[in-house]
């Protein structure tokens, strides 16, 4: 092969190569910056239901599927709500078997595939929980947000905000637990949800942007009656209440914050997301970046929200160490370097943002504990 023949061949396939990279870069990058809200996760593992009977339910056995709590079980069209394993129950070796709390929509046959999520109620406050609720209009900078307010006595109240793979409907875990407290709690939901306006550019960007229409949900709050707030974010939501206690004009009457599975460490999540979606190891480097092009992800901006000399109100943390989408490491640092404001609350074998699902009794105690002298 002739000298400029061979250099232009090389060429080819470094471009060739670049530009497949490039797309293979930008694929995984949607593992992470398109994450439907109400739909499973791509670290959610897929299980099969083998069989119902009363009270009960059979799934594939697998680490997921013996978690401790109180789970939803969504599969394509259909909703329910599983209890603790029932370990006297017969089963095969191959499959595990738990309590059937209710359907909550559609039905549960032999085959069907289904995976567990937080998200434990679907509807709304008084159809799921018997609250009386307004649905309300919050404005925010894209447009009016949609949002749920359950009324309650104090001048405190608590602005919950959902994160990744769930919507609106998953705070609701805590509002009756709220509502028992006499707490008035606005659950938000933002940009990108059903209802919500979309993002500009139809991304997410892990609160970078979104912790913006929370600002929003504080400013609403203040105006209707509100003395403080109390913000409770999962997951992404959770940096949102961070980049909310950090930059909002309104900080001064934000009174605590509570964490659950909080992202401090957008790159380690970026590269989870990409991970569970099947990338290659070599790619998920460029993945990360990819996002990061993509969303206009700054990495100093959750480390300047998360700063723990910057912290300025109570803070309470749930996150555990089986969390592989938002390592708990930071949540540990964070919680370490500043023990007068901040208290960790390890929870273990808990995915991400189920740190309630893990053990409701113990998460509404501490919860209650913490607000306490916040009333």
């Amino acid at each position: 092969m002739r000298p400029a023949t061979a250099t232009a061949a090389a060429l080819s396939a470094v471009l060739g190569a670049g530009a497949a990279a490039i797309a293979a870069g930008r694929f995984a990058s949607d593992a992470a910056l398109k994450t439907p809200p109400g739909r499973p996760l791509p670290s959610d593992p897929a299980l099969t239901v083998h069989a119902t009977a009363a009270g009960q339910i059979t799934l594939t056995r697998s680490l997921a599927s013996q978690r401790p709590g109180v789970y939803g079980l969504s599969g394509d069209g259909c909703h329910a709500v599983v209890g603790p394993v029932i370990e006297s129950a017969p089963h095969a070796a191959d499959t595990v078997v738990r309590r059937l709390e209710g359907v909550t929509h559609g039905t549960l046959t032999a085959g069907d595939r289904v995976w567990l999520t937080p998200q434990v109620h679907l509807g709304n406050p008084r159809d799921a929980l018997g609250l009386d609720h307004a649905d309300v209009d919050i404005p925010g900078e894209l447009g009016g947000l949609p949002a749920w307010f359950v009324p309650g006595i104090r001048d405190t109240w608590v602005i919950t905000v959902h994160g990744l793979g769930t919507t609106r409907e998953h705070p609701m875990v805590v509002m009756d637990f709220l509502h028992a407290q006499r707490f008035p709690v606005l659950d938000l939901a933002y940009r990108g949800d059903l209802g919500a306006p979309r993002s500009p550019d139809g991304l997410g960007h892990l609160g970078e942007t979104e912790w913006r229409d929370l600002d929003a949900a504080i400013r609403y709050a203040i105006r209707y009656g509100a003395e403080n707030v109390v913000l409770h974010g999962w997951s992404t939501g959770a940096s949102m209440a961070l980049h909310a206690a950090a930059n909002s004009a309104l900080r001064d009457r934000i009174s605590g914050l509570v964490l659950d599975s909080p992202v401090l460490d957008w790159e380690a999540t970026l590269r989870a997301l990409a991970a569970a979606r099947r990338t290659p190891t070599a790619l998920l480097p460029l993945a990360v970046r990819a996002a990061q092009g993509r969303a206009g992800l700054r990495g100093d901006r959750m480390a300047q929200a998360a700063d723990p000399d910057s912290l300025k109100v109570p803070t309470l943390i749930f996150h555990g160490p089986d969390d592989a989408l938002a390592p708990w490491t930071r949540s540990r640092q964070l919680a370490a370097a500043r023990p007068d404001l901040v208290t960790l609350h390890t929870v273990p074998e808990a995915p991400h943002a189920a740190m309630w699902n893990a053990d409701p009794a113990t998460y509404e105690e501490t919860l209650r504990r913490f607000l306490t002298p916040l009333m």
